[in-house]
Protein backbone atom coordinates (compact mmCIF):
# COMPACT_ATOMS: atom_id res chain seq x y z
CA UNK A 1 0.00 0.00 0.00
CA UNK A 2 1.11 3.83 -0.75
CA UNK A 3 2.72 5.76 1.90
CA UNK A 4 -0.53 8.89 1.44
CA UNK A 5 -2.89 6.20 3.40
CA UNK A 6 -0.63 7.42 6.45
CA UNK A 7 -0.66 10.73 5.51
CA UNK A 8 -3.88 11.73 4.86
CA UNK A 9 -4.81 10.99 8.27
CA UNK A 10 -1.48 12.83 9.62
CA UNK A 11 -3.14 15.85 7.87
CA UNK A 12 -6.17 15.95 9.48
CA UNK A 13 -4.58 15.62 12.78
CA UNK A 14 -2.24 18.65 11.89
CA UNK A 15 -5.36 20.61 10.78
CA UNK A 16 -7.27 19.63 13.94
CA UNK A 17 -4.07 21.15 16.14
CA UNK A 18 -3.85 24.15 13.42
CA UNK A 19 -7.92 24.80 14.10
CA UNK A 20 -7.74 24.81 17.74
CA UNK A 21 -4.54 27.47 17.37
CA UNK A 22 -7.40 29.37 15.53
CA UNK A 23 -10.30 28.49 18.54
CA UNK A 24 -8.21 29.47 20.69
CA UNK A 25 -7.21 32.88 19.67
CA UNK A 26 -11.27 33.53 18.72
CA UNK A 27 -11.91 32.53 22.45
CA UNK A 28 -9.51 34.47 24.03
CA UNK A 29 -10.46 37.81 22.38
CA UNK A 30 -13.81 37.20 22.99
CA UNK A 31 -13.04 36.79 26.85
CA UNK A 32 -10.47 40.02 26.79
CA UNK A 33 -13.20 41.89 25.22
CA UNK A 34 -15.81 40.99 27.52
CA UNK A 35 -13.31 42.01 30.66
CA UNK A 36 -12.49 40.80 33.62
CA UNK A 37 -8.74 39.10 32.25
CA UNK A 38 -5.90 41.10 32.94
CA UNK A 39 -3.68 40.83 30.31
CA UNK A 40 -0.55 41.55 32.01
CA UNK A 41 -1.51 38.23 34.66
CA UNK A 42 -2.77 36.02 31.84
CA UNK A 43 0.95 36.41 30.28
CA UNK A 44 1.91 33.85 33.21
CA UNK A 45 -0.94 32.53 34.98
CA UNK A 46 -4.10 30.18 33.21
CA UNK A 47 -5.91 30.76 36.23
CA UNK A 48 -7.06 34.34 34.67
CA UNK A 49 -9.19 32.95 32.14
CA UNK A 50 -12.76 31.87 31.81
CA UNK A 51 -13.80 28.01 31.72
CA UNK A 52 -14.31 28.59 27.86
CA UNK A 53 -11.26 29.12 27.22
CA UNK A 54 -9.60 27.18 29.29
CA UNK A 55 -11.33 23.77 27.54
CA UNK A 56 -9.82 25.03 24.22
CA UNK A 57 -6.47 25.62 26.14
CA UNK A 58 -6.06 22.24 27.59
CA UNK A 59 -7.45 20.57 24.40
CA UNK A 60 -4.98 22.15 22.50
CA UNK A 61 -2.38 21.04 24.84
CA UNK A 62 -3.55 17.83 24.42
CA UNK A 63 -3.02 17.40 20.89
CA UNK A 64 1.12 17.69 21.59
CA UNK A 65 0.84 14.34 23.97
CA UNK A 66 -0.02 11.55 22.48
CA UNK A 67 -0.57 13.12 18.66
CA UNK A 68 3.30 13.15 18.68
CA UNK A 69 3.23 9.14 19.56
CA UNK A 70 0.50 8.61 16.22
CA UNK A 71 3.19 10.61 14.17
CA UNK A 72 6.04 8.69 15.21
CA UNK A 73 4.44 5.56 14.41
CA UNK A 74 2.69 6.80 11.03
CA UNK A 75 6.64 7.83 10.18
CA UNK A 76 8.16 4.32 11.35
CA UNK A 77 5.47 2.89 9.01
CA UNK A 78 6.33 4.40 6.06
CA UNK A 79 10.02 3.81 6.97
CA UNK A 80 9.20 0.61 7.37
CA UNK A 81 7.62 -0.13 3.82
CA UNK A 82 4.80 -1.29 6.56
CA UNK A 83 1.87 0.95 5.62
CA UNK A 84 -0.93 -1.87 5.22
CA UNK A 85 -4.45 -1.60 4.64
CA UNK A 86 -4.81 -2.32 9.04
CA UNK A 87 -2.53 0.43 9.30
CA UNK A 88 -4.09 2.78 7.42
CA UNK A 89 -7.52 1.82 8.95
CA UNK A 90 -6.05 2.04 12.79
CA UNK A 91 -4.60 5.42 11.96
CA UNK A 92 -7.76 7.33 10.61
CA UNK A 93 -9.38 5.43 13.44
CA UNK A 94 -6.86 7.35 15.93
CA UNK A 95 -7.46 10.76 14.63
CA UNK A 96 -11.39 10.05 14.59
CA UNK A 97 -11.06 9.56 18.25
CA UNK A 98 -9.15 12.82 18.57
CA UNK A 99 -11.58 14.72 16.46
CA UNK A 100 -14.22 13.27 18.82
CA UNK A 101 -12.64 14.25 22.19
CA UNK A 102 -11.43 17.70 20.80
CA UNK A 103 -15.18 18.48 20.30
CA UNK A 104 -16.35 17.45 23.68
CA UNK A 105 -13.79 18.64 25.16
CA UNK A 106 -14.52 22.21 24.36
CA UNK A 107 -18.24 21.84 24.20
CA UNK A 108 -19.64 19.73 26.75
CA UNK A 109 -16.34 18.53 28.50
CA UNK A 110 -18.12 15.41 29.74
CA UNK A 111 -15.46 13.66 31.10
CA UNK A 112 -16.52 10.42 31.38
CA UNK A 113 -17.41 10.51 27.56
CA UNK A 114 -13.94 12.35 27.04
CA UNK A 115 -12.27 9.69 28.24
CA UNK A 116 -14.18 6.88 26.30
CA UNK A 117 -12.77 8.50 22.98
CA UNK A 118 -9.29 8.75 24.57
CA UNK A 119 -9.39 5.21 25.29
CA UNK A 120 -10.32 4.14 21.92
CA UNK A 121 -7.16 6.48 20.30
CA UNK A 122 -5.28 4.72 22.61
CA UNK A 123 -6.32 1.26 21.61
CA UNK A 124 -5.73 2.52 18.34
CA UNK A 125 -2.15 3.77 19.04
CA UNK A 126 -1.22 0.19 21.33
CA UNK A 127 -2.58 -1.52 17.98
CA UNK A 128 0.27 0.59 15.71
CA UNK A 129 2.56 0.28 17.89
CA UNK A 130 2.27 -3.39 18.00
CA UNK A 131 2.18 -3.34 14.16
CA UNK A 132 5.65 -1.23 13.91
CA UNK A 133 7.56 -3.61 16.52
CA UNK A 134 6.14 -6.39 14.54
CA UNK A 135 7.51 -5.19 11.34
CA UNK A 136 10.88 -3.77 12.97
CA UNK A 137 11.46 -7.15 14.46
CA UNK A 138 11.06 -9.22 11.27
CA UNK A 139 13.39 -7.48 9.08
Amino acid sequence: MNASGLVWPMLVQASLTISLFFLLGRVRTAAFKRGGVEIKRAALHEDVWPDEVLKVSNNLRNQFETPVLFYVLCFALIALAAVTPLAVGLAWLYVASRLAHAWVHVRSNHVPTRFRYFVVGLVALIALVVLVATKAFSV
